[in-house]
């Protein structure tokens, strides 16, 4: 797959993306904005019902003041004798009813007459006295009410709101009034005056979240309708209303998820695309070098072998002497590049099967110094040693240890364009041991720093095939030393040097 095509996928798919995150954003946000709106509307509609019921129980208490203290005695007096009247007055119009259904079987027509046997209870009198009784009640009420609304004009500016409210009632007021209108939420609440200041606060026990309360207050005024100098005001907080706002939108939080997790796949799958890509790209590498590396030593044997296949070759002693040689190195070299080739099954396998014996890091070192030295001479350079970690003893294969160790100086010998001047040191910390190989060759770019533990990764040299390799030396340096329990690290500036530190446990530690 071309790399254009790869990134317009990875773009189209990203602005599907980002188009339907938005929609999912807005969606909810809309939701929420709804939910908190109706629980805002619910709640300031309670908070108005409580503070009328308040007030309507001052008006009902000022109003039964009034009247425990009318006189009762001169009206009881009236209105028993108003009943007395009331009897009489049904019995005459009862009997004008019976009269009047009488002369209705009678006369077989519809006719009213009135019986003079009743005096003057007449209709025309008896709706005047009716008239006359309302308008007396009503009068006496009225001077009633107006007895007690003067009364509650005049004392009520004086009062405090304590003495105006009752607390104890509040509570269960503003309960009763939450769930009549569906809002079912804990709440604690205060009453503040004009500036804030509380004069009355709950005690509930309900957790506060003070960091959250700042939008969750809700305000209404104690008789609203009243020009007082000394208002008060009713707070109410809901501790938990986020998390009900949250609760209410369950589904969409659900397809919130669903939508951040195709995303993930999807970045997880663009990244393992990538990873593959670069993985051909190295492994194309790989067989470019590999045919390169085979092809030099294939072709020096078949022309040895041409030469003594050729009768105007002479076949001394010397001649065929040098021809073996020749022979014999050359397939040297090509079982290396088979063997370095081979090394790619360790990589197959999730852990190598090691041999582990206890050995002496320092000796083992000046061991493969001594072998590696007469390479670095020849090329003018020089191997300097401190090797003074004290406990160096430390549970490795051997062998693999020695292709860790030697792969670290190979390199430094291959990328160094001037003479070679190669430190090694050990020392100890905290029970590892420490050993670093540094050189001064050409370095590593920031960029390959990454990926130089990588298969197959090769660092660019400005020529594929001026440094010979497969790109596989350091990967299996990293695998090796964390399968003894180690770690390695690099540290690299261009043109003027690369140092390599490896970490493994000491014996001592190893057994902890």
């Amino acid at each position: 797959m071309k790399k254009t095509t790869i990134w317009g996928l990875i773009v189209s798919m990203l602005l599907t993306f980002v188009g339907l995150i938005a929609l999912q954003a807005r969606y909810v946000r809309i939701n929420a904005e709804m939910i908190e709106s109706h629980f805002n509307e619910n709640v300031q509609r309670s908070l108005f019902q409580t503070v009328s019921l308040v007030e309507e129980n001052e008006a009902l208490e000022y109003l039964g003041q009034t009247l425990e203290e009318a006189d009762y005695s001169r009206n009881n007096d009236k209105l028993l004798s108003m009943d007395a009247q009331n009897i009489r007055l049904k019995k005459n119009i009862d009997s004008m009813a019976s009269d009047q259904k009488l002369s209705s079987e009678q006369l077989n027509r519809p006719s009213i007459r009135l019986s003079t046997r009743h005096g003057k209870a007449t209709i025309e009198e008896t709706s005047h006295y009716l008239q006359e009784k309302f308008q007396q009640n009503f009068s006496r009420s009225k001077t009633i009410l107006d007895q007690a609304v003067f009364r509650w004009l005049k004392e009520t500016d004086s009062k405090e709101i304590s003495e105006r409210v009752n607390f104890e009632e509040l509570d269960g007021i503003l309960s009763t009034v939450f769930v009549n209108n569906g809002v079912q939420l804990p709440f604690y609440y205060s009453i503040v005056d004009k500036q804030g200041k509380i004069i009355y606060k709950c005690h509930k026990n309900i957790h506060q979240d003070i960091e959250n309360t700042e939008n969750n207050v809700y305000t209404q005024r104690f008789f609203p309708f009243e020009d007082s100098s000394k208002p008060a005001y009713l707070q109410v907080i809901f501790p938990t209303k986020q998390n009900f706002i949250l609760n209410s939108m369950n589904l969409l939080l659900s397809s919130i998820a669903l939508v951040s997790l195709i995303l993930g796949i999807f970045i997880v799958a663009i990244i393992i695309i990538f990873r593959q890509k670069q993985l051909n790209n190295m492994k194309n590498d790989f067989v470019n070098n590999m045919t390169h590396e085979f092809k030099t030593p294939i072709s020096t044997i078949s022309l040895a072998s041409q030469m003594l296949q050729d009768p105007g070759v002479g076949k001394t002693p010397e001649s065929l002497r040098q021809i073996s040689n020749v022979i014999r190195d050359e397939t040297k070299r090509l079982s290396l590049q088979v063997e370095k080739v081979l090394q790619m099954a360790i990589f197959e396998k999730d852990k190598s099967t090691l041999k582990l014996n206890e050995i002496r890091i320092n000796s083992l070192i000046t061991d493969i110094i001594g072998n590696f030295s007469l390479k670095v001479t020849s090329k003018g350079g020089k191997i300097f040693s401190k090797l003074e970690a004290v406990n160096d003893a430390a549970l490795i294969d051997e062998v693999h240890f020695t292709n860790v160790i030697f792969n670290l100086m190979d390199n430094a010998l291959k990328y160094c364009d001037k003479p070679l001047l190669m430190n090694i040191e050990t020392w100890n910390e905290k029970d590892n041991l420490l050993i670093s190989i540094e050189d001064n060759g050409i370095g590593i770019h920031k960029d390959d720093r990454k990926q130089i533990f990588e298969k197959f990764f090769r660092v660019s040299t400005g020529n594929l095939h001026n440094v010979k390799g497969f790109g596989l030396g350091l990967a299996y340096v990293k695998k090796i030393v964390t399968e003894h329990k180690g770690t390695i690290k690099v540290e690299s500036e261009l043109n003027i040097g690369t140092k390599f530190t490896i970490t493994i446990p000491t014996l001592k530690n190893y057994e902890l």
